[in-house]
């Protein structure tokens, strides 16, 4: 095995490397810290894939490392008979979708060129398309596997690959074990095989995917909307602005709104334009209220309802709603929480609800969901972080017939109403969130005031979501060492006392291991400690329930700040 310099030594001298690459690795030398940082080890090829910061190297998102993870992929499918001639039961070929960023175009025919090569017959996406649509795509064309070019709601320097398998949910851990081993086992240059592009579509190995796949989309998302019932009523009213944050949500969602009636659907025309710099936020994320500001400035000036803004791969959904003369961003838990008791309520109403509902939600998010569906005896089953872990429940109980899906969420935005896609989707959450909001409209109230309401029906919750960043090119290790710590040394009080914990790495039964730390604490609170998968920091959750709103803010406010300690100890 190469060390980092060796490495960086092999790339300079490599007949493969192009020689712009070269240039910008020639340009290292005597950054001995960069050079190291780059090449000291590959990219982590897990569930979520890869992700990192576009640049030469093996730690970077660049052509050479995307071909070698597409080898690797590629040594798993042919394994299980996915090739044009192979026997697999699973499907043959692979569907690839692709975002907005800086080389996603160029990263994704990459990959489709390394497939290619290898006899595996490849649908690919004529432009940018959402990542639930690439999952719908993948079962939709019989693939086994599936690949997704983003970095999702990351800085304009990231970019990233997801690999998804044949029931069209990202990787699960024994198939991401397989790829990295594989790749482990082969060269970056010599062992990787590809083709021309161009060649691969004459020889129609390469075929392309285009508007036809997003009518069949769009058509099954439809399906999910529960009534037209308000939509009829004030749908011609009720004002939308909408931004897809310069990303891949500027097409369907804005039309999927239109067929279902909308009438004042008011596009943030600068960030209509898709670009990987993402020039007018600093960060395209839904999640941050800093994201919203253009959006709200046209909210304000149109005396808008309601604002709709997906991320640039257009899978997770956040949401600005009125509050008088303000406008408030909802987190993704109370965006969840509206969605899903209107869901409950008007299937029930119609007499759609299906004898064993089920609601699926991850570990971290809130249990305010829990209080909604055991109030409407709805089962509500709980996963790890990774929409993945639904997918999989979805799948599960569509097998066995036991009990039907009707709604599943994660805290960072991400939602799903129906079984087509098993991926977080953003315009099926776009179009649900205009239905919620003619549904509080026709009783005489904004989204906000019935997210009061339900604060009133069914107890007062907060959360509150923070990270705990490590830098420097040991920060992975800082933050394994300090999740360590916190293990082996369980807290009696995080702000309340701590009634139990749940080490979903030492292993809870029903679930995979994950290095993941669940505290219930008193009261029905409870905190939740992960280390992230992309990135140098560790995520903390709190999870607080009260009586009323002040008590239920002194909560979180205790939790947080005994947590924050913890952190630091």
């Amino acid at each position: 095995m190469r060390n980092y310099r060796e490495e960086y030594e092999y790339w300079l001298s490599s007949d493969t490397v192009d020689e712009e690459t070269k240039k910008e690795l020639r340009a290292l030398e005597g950054n001995e810290e960069e050079i190291e940082g780059r090449f000291k080890s590959m990219l982590s090829f897990g569930t979520a894939g890869l992700r990192g910061i576009m640049g030469a190297g093996i730690s970077n998102m660049n052509v050479y490392t995307v071909r070698y993870a597409t080898q690797g992929f590629a040594n798993l499918i042919i394994e299980k008979g996915g090739q044009i001639d192979g026997d697999s039961e699973e499907g043959n070929g692979v569907a690839i979708a692709h975002d907005c960023r800086i080389n996603s175009r160029l990263f994704a025919k990459e990959a489709a060129s390394v497939l290619a090569a290898n006899g595996i017959r490849v649908y690919i996406f004529d432009d940018m398309r959402p990542t639930p649509e690439l999952s719908f795509a993948v079962r939709e064309t019989g693939s086994i596997a599936g690949i997704n070019i983003t970095a999702s709601h990351n800085p304009k320097e990231y970019n990233g690959y997801k690999a998804y398998w044949a029931d069209g949910a990202q990787l699960g851990p024994e198939h991401a074990d397989v790829v990295s081993a594989e790749i482990a086992k082969i060269d970056i240059f010599k062992d990787v095989k590809t083709m021309d592009f161009d060649e691969a579509v004459d020889k129609e190995l390469i075929q392309m995917l285009g508007s036809e796949m997003d009518e069949v989309y769009m058509a099954r998302v439809m399906e999910t909307s529960i009534t037209h019932k308000y939509i009829d009523q004030v749908a011609k009213d009720i004002k939308i602005v909408f931004t897809p944050f310069h990303g891949a949500g500027y097409k369907l969602v804005p039309e999927i709104l239109r067929r279902q009636g909308y009438g004042a659907v008011i596009p943030v025309e600068e960030q209509m334009i898709p670009d990987g710099n993402f020039p007018t936020v600093k960060s395209p994320n839904p999640e941050n209220t800093e994201g919203f500001a253009l959006a709200i400035e046209y909210a304000k000036k149109n005396d808008a309802d309601l604002v709709i803004g997906v991320d640039p791969d257009s899978d997770r959904c956040g949401a600005v709603v009125r509050d008088g003369d303000e406008y408030k961003v909802l987190s993704g838990n109370q965006i969840a929480c509206l969605m899903l008791d209107y869901i409950i309520t008007e299937r029930k109403a119609i007499n759609a609800m299906p004898a064993k509902p089920f609601v699926c939600k991850s570990i971290v998010s809130t249990l305010m969901a829990n209080a909604i569906c055991e109030a409407n005896d709805v089962t509500i089953m709980e996963v790890l972080t990774g929409f993945k872990f639904i997918g999989e429940k979805i799948k599960e109980f569509e097998e066995n017939g036991d009990m039907d899906f009707i709604f599943g969420f994660e805290e960072s935005i991400g939602f799903l109403g129906g079984s087509y896609a098993r991926d977080k989707d953003a315009v099926f959450a776009a179009m649900m969130l205009a239905e919620v909001g003619c549904y509080y409209r026709t009783k005489g109230m904004s989204v906000w005031q019935g997210l009061q309401a339900l604060y009133e029906k069914y107890g007062h919750f907060v959360e509150d979501t923070q990270s705990k960043m490590f830098l420097g090119y040991d920060s992975a290790e800082v933050r394994e060492a300090v999740m360590s710590r916190i293990r082996s040394n369980p807290p009696a009080e995080i702000g309340l006392k701590v009634k139990g914990v749940k080490d979903y790495l030492a292993g809870v039964p029903g679930f995979s291991k994950s290095n993941v730390l669940f505290y219930e604490l008193e009261e029905g609170c409870a905190v939740a400690v992960r280390p992230s998968g992309t990135e140098p920091k560790i995520k903390t959750y709190v999870m607080a329930r009260g009586d009323s709103e002040d008590d239920v803010n002194a909560k979180a406010a205790a939790i947080r700040k005994g947590m924050d300690a913890l952190l630091e100890a």
